[in-house]
């Protein structure tokens, strides 16, 4: 799927975007990716605030990021497109907002006053050239380690703060006999790992000279020698049972007892509350390993242009909808993010979420996510490597390093 946005668009260019089908006055039809039981609870608060509000969501639920993006671009360069759509929080739709398939939200942002509460982050993220073009319903923190409360206690394993201390807890795990650290198959979750050992063993400093700066001196440097070493390293802990394995079925298996470990954004939490446990007790949570710096991420939806006036109407009563102080408050609990809105009360949700708002609020204790800083072009290309890196023993350190060095070096 990688690269699909540009070619989609391509054809953006020779097709005549038609206005759609007539809908009914507030009806919604919303293409998204939250299919696990975390996310599916959290998407149904959106559904229920929007019908309660006279709205009719319409759910397009399609499995896998990359797919959902994909089905929707194809609705709207194809004429028939959704209500909304699902992007991660960064540069994902700005290829929609060039081509001109999106209708701003500014009129929703002015009666609403999203500048009063969006911080500035949010507010540069979600506009482009002076206008909105995307809600943002949530703010993750994308580098967690999860582990069990009760199988760390089991094997006299104190929770780790330093990479020292993981490796040799995940050894006693794995001489116990149990999965050290929960793996999935999928390339973006491999990303993410590396991203967390980016930050947690290089630094925010090296983080941000990669990603925004683009230096592939930074690159070649010993400080991301020992992040490709480390990186390498966490190979040999996960299980061969990875490769057919969802993010949320790497997440259970640390639910349920049966591995150690898993690195997961926060939305990890979504799954640990559908299990009926709490997130800090049963399952705790380290704010990243090394380094705790809050990397910042979240999700956004866009409103493909239509001149279509009740779906217009749709549009508008959902955008509002979503940022609603008890939308926000109930969405969030239920996802495992934070809300945007910086006027709301937090003080009810769980103890990670306090960590992860303590940082948020600490200088120099967070980053962008990458999404922010990088097209998603460039980001396919280091998904890709990252990939074959991991699921290739005999590729080394070195070899990821040269490799990362020449994308970050044409860019």
């Amino acid at each position: 799927m990688k690269h699909f946005t540009k070619a989609l668009l391509g054809a953006a260019a020779v097709v005549a975007l038609m206005a759609g089908p007539s809908v009914a006055a507030e009806k919604a039809e919303v293409i998204h990716w939250w299919t696990s039981g975390g996310e599916s609870a959290a998407v149904k608060v959106f559904a229920d605030q929007f019908n309660a509000a006279g709205g009719d969501w319409v759910d397009a639920a399609i499995a896998g990021g990359e797919a959902a993006r994909a089905a929707g671009i194809n609705r709207i360069v194809g004429g028939n497109p959704p209500t909304a759509m699902q992007f991660n929080t960064g540069k994902q739709f700005e290829d929609l907002v060039a081509q001109g398939l999106l209708n701003n939200l500014d009129d929703v942002a002015k009666a609403d006053g999203w500048d009063k509460f969006l911080s500035p982050v949010l507010v540069k993220a979600v506009s482009r050239d002076g206008h909105y073009y995307a809600v943002p319903v949530n703010i993750h923190s994308n580098n967690w380690l999860w582990y069990n409360t009760a199988l760390l206690e089991a094997n006299k394993i104190e929770p780790p703060k330093t990479w020292d201390e993981l490796f040799a807890a995940m050894d006693k795990l794995k001489a116990a006999g149990v999965i050290p650290m929960a793996q999935s198959g999928d390339a973006w979750t491999q990303l993410l790992l590396f991203n967390d050992v980016l930050l947690g063993v290089g630094g925010p400093e090296l983080y941000m000279k990669v990603y925004q700066d683009n230096n592939a001196d930074a690159v070649k440097s010993p400080e991301f020698a020992k992040v490709a070493e480390t990186f390498g390293k966490l190979r040999n802990y996960g299980d061969e049972g990875q490769q057919g394995r969802q993010w949320n079925q790497a997440t259970g298996l640390v639910v349920g007892g049966k591995a150690g470990f898993n690195f997961m954004g926060d939305w990890a939490k979504g799954e640990v509350i559908a299990a009926g446990l709490t997130p800090g007790k049963e399952v705790g949570c380290v704010p990243g390993i090394g380094n705790q710096v809050y990397w910042i991420g979240g999700d956004v939806f866009v409103f493909p242009k239509t001149d279509n006036a009740d779906a217009q109407k749709a549009q508008a009563l959902l955008a509002h909808t979503m940022l609603t102080p008890e939308t926000q408050v109930a969405f969030n609990a239920k996802k495992g993010s934070v809300p945007v809105r910086g006027d709301v009360d937090t003080s009810k949700l769980d103890a990670c979420a306090q960590a992860g708002l303590k940082l948020l609020a600490t200088e120099g204790a967070s980053v962008p996510g990458f999404d922010f800083l990088q097209t998603p072009d460039a980001i396919g290309s280091i998904q890709d490597l990252i990939g074959q890196f991991w699921t290739t023993p005999s590729q080394t350190p070195a070899d990821l390093q040269a490799k990362f060095a020449e994308i970050i070096a044409s860019e």
